[in-house]
């Protein structure tokens, strides 16, 4: 007992005096970085050079010819494509985050009307938009990337392509690829979507820069019963 009391001592003496002692939490990761606060009331102002559509042919959202892209929810669209039109000049004020080309709408100005992103009343919801599954076509789309569209939190979701073809995917799917999709970039995808008199928009479940080389990201809208999204391969550089 007196010679595990005594070892017992000795351990305790060498880590107090051992310059090489650290805490386990010095281990631990850094905090994560602070959020900067998105710069509130923010004004943009431009001529509208076409809208950004979602695959269902909703506008979410209109590119300016300065190239600063706005971002409404799709429950506005009809309002919005009712008060202007692309070619018109539009004022837009919201808010922004720190080095993000996105301004999010609170309130819209064109042609003398006004348009008010206004919050839900508590305990409501915007309307629920019915989409049906078969209404979206398999397309494909081919060309040069013109310009990566973005969430309003910075996020790549998105390109525009040279025919104005827009291409929609996942944040993730943006950050998977995200060294390889850039502007000038030649870029393949096929998807389900719409194409109309407003513009051509699909939802990528491949994509590559060819048809021969493009890589599934994730599964279409015709899925059989009980059977969910496939999981996304590996990052790949196909690009």
């Amino acid at each position: 007992m007196t010679h595990r009391i005594a070892s017992i001592a000795t351990a305790v003496c060498l880590l107090a005096g051992s310059t090489a002692f650290t805490p386990a939490f010095a281990h631990l990761p850094p905090p994560p970085p602070v959020a900067v606060a998105p710069e509130a009331d923010t004004v943009a102002s431009g001529r509208v050079q076409q809208w950004l559509l979602n695959p269902n042919g909703e506008a979410d959202g209109l590119l300016l010819a300065d190239g600063t892209q706005v971002a409404f929810p799709p429950h506005l669209s009809a309002a919005v494509m009712q008060a202007l039109r692309p070619g018109d000049t539009v004022q837009v004020r919201g808010w922004r985050a720190p080095q993000v080309p996105v301004v999010r709408m609170q309130s819209l100005s064109a042609n003398g009307r006004s348009l008010i992103d206004e919050p839900p009343v508590p305990g409501m919801f915007p309307p629920r938009r019915a989409h049906d599954p078969a209404a979206l076509s398999a397309m494909t789309a081919d060309g040069r990337i013109e310009r990566l569209l973005y969430n309003d939190l910075g996020d790549v979701h998105g390109a525009l392509l040279a025919d104005r073809t827009i291409v929609r995917f996942p944040p993730h799917i943006g950050a998977m690829y995200g060294a390889q999709l850039q502007p000038g970039a030649q870029l393949y995808a096929r998807g389900w979507g719409t194409r109309g008199a407003q513009g051509t928009a699909l939802e990528a479940t491949s994509m590559g820069p060819t048809a021969s080389t493009a890589r599934e990201v994730f599964e279409g809208p015709h899925r059989g019963p009980g059977r969910g999204p496939v999981a996304p391969r590996p990052p790949v550089p196909v690009f």
